[in-house]
């Protein structure tokens, strides 16, 4: 009897497996839109890692660099539902403590289309959590909607 005990806690203690990383990976940057979507800026300078890095690709082929206290002070701004940014995750790619992920989106400004493009993120684990260190984007009108 204690042997099968053992066997059915040990098969039971699947039942409570981790997520998978994908997902843990997939919640931390659905985590920025949800704070940009809210206008949160708790909630998105927690997603960032501290020494994080965002720049923009412009239409002239520029790279234009953002510090993280610039674009959460853009956010606080908002008000709830003005930004909406909506991401199809389109790749994944983890090597221990780092991650690659790609995402192209479609940006609406209070309900309107504003323009779309994709987002690139690295992202590092500390501390047992998926951080952003660096995110670089695209940024189009001419979306084929």
């Amino acid at each position: 009897m204690g042997k099968i005990l053992i066997v059915l806690l040990f098969l039971s203690s699947f039942c409570f497996a981790q997520k998978p990383e994908n997902d843990v990976i997939k919640e931390s940057v659905e985590k920025l839109f949800t704070g940009m979507k809210n206008a949160d800026t708790i909630m998105i300078r927690s997603v960032f890692a501290d020494e994080a890095i965002l720049q923009t690709i412009t239409k002239n082929n520029e790279i234009k660099t953002e510090k993280l206290q610039n674009f959460l002070s853009s956010f606080s701004k908002l008000s709830k539902n003005d930004a909406d940014e909506k991401i199809r995750f389109e790749s994944i790619n983890i090597d221990g403590d780092l991650a690659s992920v790609f995402t192209p989106y479609e940006f609406y400004y209070k309900g309107q289309f504003s323009h779309c493009g994709a987002n690139s993120f690295q992202l590092v684990k500390q501390n047992n959590v998926w951080k952003i260190q660096y995110l670089i984007d695209t940024r189009r009108t001419n979306c084929n909607k």
